[in-house]
């Protein structure tokens, strides 16, 4: 439960902190005190969104802070997942800064907001006036049976299937639009691929044609000069290996008389076979050098269709013409591994599906086998607090497609009067009835739930006497089994609290400011003759306050 609030610089609030009780705690206090600064604060610390406008000096921290005995509601193993450290009190405390950053801390350890707003909802439920409009949006009233039915383990298991259907569905409409695309290029990729598949390329084909063209092209002048060169050499009468061989035999004959001879011989020995291996390769070279046209032409075709390639694709070489040819290949055969993606994604999704229809149909039967316990808790409620007749039925329907919450939709069907027809609740409840409503359902949550802390934000809107009474009564009943925080402006409830709490405003200075005291018993008389009868109240305003009381 909550034992106390602190509050620091929060809209008109300078510094206050309060300490509450178990069972029913009434909050009381004139329109404009500032009751609903009170449930904004409590928002904060269990992570409702907020900024730099909630600070009441603009040059100093927000901070709102709530101690809560938590020894008895299983909370261990929330406090473990996320690291904290665990004790019978837990301390939420929220931090607003000027430049509107908001930090948020558990048992003084920082954490996320998200953190604080899981642990917030464990610990304290808020019902505000605007939350009755709730009543009329059937995901509402879902969540009231699943509540009822215990189905948050359920739940969980369910959307982590769902969210992993969501994303098989999106990958599956990622992937058709994919191929789809592709298969409208495809005729564009089979046709560039098929002309550079059949041209049948070689990464080093290029050079080797360019070479092999330039020779072609000069075949007769190489013919002519290595034919020339040969015939110097070696043909001629006088040829120079003629001549050397000559010269090589008349200094080896002097090589045994002179010294100098030998190394003349030997060098010249070496320039004549030099020479005689130069004559024999011009002469070869000279042989096979040929002058054929039909091989030009063939050599220039094939050039031609590789630089019109290159050119087609604008590149310059034989390497990136077969880089590109891959990358086509691999367009597609993309196209085909489409399909086939498409279809293990088809057949992963009717798996995930007939995992989530077995999952909705376990969901669905929890949800409504409770439908019974609904039904005649809250009609039994509402009986009790006036509306003699009513009469609720849970309508369910099937949704076409699964959703966030299964397959289910629900419908509070409801009816006042005798022989009046069960309409959908938002179409027939009027504003006291919608409230009377809502308190039944926060009962069955409460019993659910076991929530430690319940907030009512005059949940008795447009009722009064004799069902203020009841409704009164019905909230002392349920703050046997949880604290109840209840702000009221109806005497018979605030009769009903076992404390009870004044919201004020006051001037100081050129300021106003908000605050809160806990009454004393004769404070509370005279509050409650207040509520019943005004400012000035009498002395039988005063007696009847205090037989309410009593």
């Amino acid at each position: 439960m909550l034992k106390s609030l602190t509050i620091k610089n929060y809209a008109l609030i300078d510094s206050l902190s309060i300490d509450f009780n178990s069972e029913l705690n009434i909050l009381t206090g004139e329109t404009g005190a500032g009751k609903s600064i009170l449930l904004g604060a409590i928002g904060l610390i269990i992570g409702q969104r907020a900024d730099s406008s909630v600070l009441r000096d603009k040059t100093e921290k927000c901070t709102a802070e709530g101690l809560f005995d938590i020894r008895n509601y299983n909370l261990q193993g929330f406090f473990e997942e996320n690291e904290l450290d665990f004790d019978d009190v837990a301390i939420l405390r929220r931090e607003i800064t000027p430049q509107g950053k908001s930090r948020a801390f558990i048992n003084d350890t920082p954490v996320n907001v998200k953190v604080l707003h899981d642990l917030g909802l464990k610990l304290i439920d808020i019902h505000s006036q605007h939350q009755n409009l709730d009543l009329n949006e059937k995901s509402f009233q879902l969540r009231i049976v699943d509540v009822v039915a215990d189905n948050s383990e359920f739940l969980k298991t369910y959307s982590s299937t769902y969210k992993t259907y969501l994303s098989l569905q999106e990958q599956l409409n990622e992937t058709i639009l994919l191929a789809e695309q592709s298969k409208k290029d495809l005729d564009y990729y089979e046709f560039q691929f098929q002309q550079l598949h059949e041209a049948k390329l070689n990464p080093d084909e290029q050079a080797e044609l360019e070479l092999q063209l330039e020779a072609l092209t000069h075949a007769e002048e190489i013919r002519s000069v290595f034919g020339q060169a040969y015939q110097v050499l070696s043909e001629e009468e006088r040829s120079v290996l003629s001549v050397l061989k000559e010269n090589l035999n008349n200094i080896g004959k002097l090589r045994a008389v002179l010294p100098e001879a030998e190394q003349i011989f030997t060098r010249l020995e070496s320039v004549y076979l030099e020479l005689k291996d130069i004559a024999s390769e011009s002469l070869a070279i000279e042989d096979r050098t040929e002058n054929n046209p039909e091989k030009i032409d063939q050599i220039n075709q094939r050039l031609d269709l590789i630089y019109s390639l290159q050119q087609k694709h604008r590149v310059t070489s034989i390497p990136e013409l077969l880089a590109i040819q891959d990358d086509f290949e691999t367009k597609i055969l993309l196209v085909t591994s489409y399909d086939q993606e498409i279809e293990r994604l088809r057949e992963e999704i009717a798996q995930i599906k007939m995992i989530l229809q077995n999952q909705t149909d376990e969901i669905s039967l929890r949800r409504k086998a409770v439908v019974p316990t609904i039904e005649n808790k809250v009609i039994d409620i509402l009986r009790n607090v006036g509306i003699a007749n009513a009469a609720l039925q849970l309508k369910f329907g099937q949704l076409s497609e699964f959703s966030a919450s299964g397959l289910d939709e629900v419908s509070f069907m409801f009816s006042a009067n005798k022989s009046q027809e069960l309409q959908e609740i938002a179409r027939i409840a009027s504003g006291g009835e919608i409230s009377r409503v809502m308190l039944a359902i926060k009962t069955l949550i409460t019993d659910a739930r076991s929530l430690p802390t319940i907030v009512f934000d005059e949940i008795d809107t447009g009722v009064s006497g004799e069902v203020a009474l009841k409704m009164g009564q019905i909230l002392e009943q349920m703050s046997k089994t949880v604290q109840v925080l209840n702000i009221t402006h109806l005497p018979q409830i605030a009769a009903k609290g076992n404390h009870h709490y004044k919201v004020y405003k006051f001037d100081q200075d050129d300021q106003t400011f908000t605050s809160i005291k806990k009454l004393t018993d004769d404070e509370r008389v005279e509050e409650i003759a207040q509520m019943l009868s005004g400012e000035n109240y009498s002395s039988t305003a005063l007696e009847t306050a205090r037989e309410l009381l009593q």
